[in-house]
């Protein structure tokens, strides 16, 4: 089986059989990496093929349309993350009409026996899945019994007393609390992706940056940031980035770009990821360029003393 599939349909799974999750896995927090832990960890013990499978679209952006609900990860990001906690193969459904309107019994059955020849499936707290969301943990331990599979759900992971979940995360993102996301994510947030050509008017201001974009979807942040971008050199860079649409200047896709202090070169084309340590500030319109260059040096300033005073800290822990 490819590492990778897109499509509810194609060739079978190898003779091991396999133990698919399957979640949105937005985010990939404590909870997303207890259950595909789980999973991979039965598949090691059956001598099975790990699949993890997830959707793209998310469910919940396919049904707002023109409204975008906030992501946290683009599908890249999350294909590497649920390889690196061991999954052998990652389905990212293609979730669209045909498949929202797909009865859950078919799902189970064209999906998990007839593709991936599932010999367990596991399935976080309170899943829901096919037409209607008519598909639970109950439903797919009927279909097991008749079909040779097992069905389980995990134990709710929480953290201070409520579940860790993409909602907790994304509310916290918007009130700058990178804190409390690191908690839930078990690691610092942060975007990557290729650095694309921008319109350089950073550069012809004094501040370059390196460009991503968000792949079209909607981000769960906006503003300005004292980050680090890892994947330059040796160490995490220091830097200032704004998420946003830069209103000052008529942009319309949101775009992450990073300024790297102290630092002149190319970066086109190469695979980077920026870490968000502290929101400065809103994004804001300016009534002019001198006024927004001026805001971008009080920006650049506040970043420095943040990350100054953090990698301080650092030293002193260690």
């Amino acid at each position: 089986m490819n590492p990778v599939f897109r499509d509810l349909h194609g060739a079978p799974g190898g003779p091991r059989g396999s133990v698919a999750c399957i979640g949105a896995f937005d985010g990939l927090h404590l909870g997303h990496r207890a259950l595909v832990r789980q999973a991979v960890a039965r598949a090691r013990e059956l001598d099975a093929d790990a699949v993890a499978v997830s959707f793209e679209p998310l469910p919940r952006e396919f049904f707002a349309k023109d409204r975008k609900p906030p992501r946290l990860m683009l599908p890249r990001a999350k294909i590497e993350g649920l390889r690196d906690l061991g999954a052998d193969v990652v389905g990212l459904l293609r979730f669209d009409a045909k498949l929202a309107a797909m009865p859950a019994e078919d799902f189970v059955r064209e999906l998990l026996v007839e593709r991936l020849g599932v010999r367990e499936a596991w399935v976080g707290p309170g899943f829901r899945f096919g037409h209607g969301r008519a598909g639970d943990l109950a439903l797919l331990q009927r279909m097991g019994a008749d079909n040779g599979f097992a069905a389980n759900e995990i134990a709710p992971v929480s953290l201070d007393g409520e579940r860790a979940s993409s909602t907790r995360i994304r509310a916290a993102l918007a009130a700058g609390d990178f804190d409390s996301a690191e908690r839930l994510l078990g690691r610092r947030y942060a975007i990557g992706g290729h650095v694309v050509h921008g319109k350089q008017l950073g550069r012809t201001l004094g501040f370059p940056t390196a460009n991503l974009r968000f792949g079209g979807k909607a981000p769960a942040l906006r503003g300005i940031y004292a980050t680090l971008v890892h994947g330059v050199g040796g160490a995490p860079m220091p830097s200032v980035s704004s998420f946003g649409t830069r209103p000052t200047v008529d942009g319309v896709e949101p775009l992450l770009e990073a300024h790297l202090f102290d630092f002149d070169g190319d970066l086109y084309g190469k695979r980077i990821e920026v870490e968000f340590v502290a929101k400065l500030r809103d994004e804001e319109k300016f009534p002019d360029l001198p006024s927004l260059v001026a805001q971008m040096h009080r920006d650049e300033a506040q970043a420095r003393a943040i990350l100054h005073r953090q990698q301080a800290l650092l030293r002193a822990i260690a």
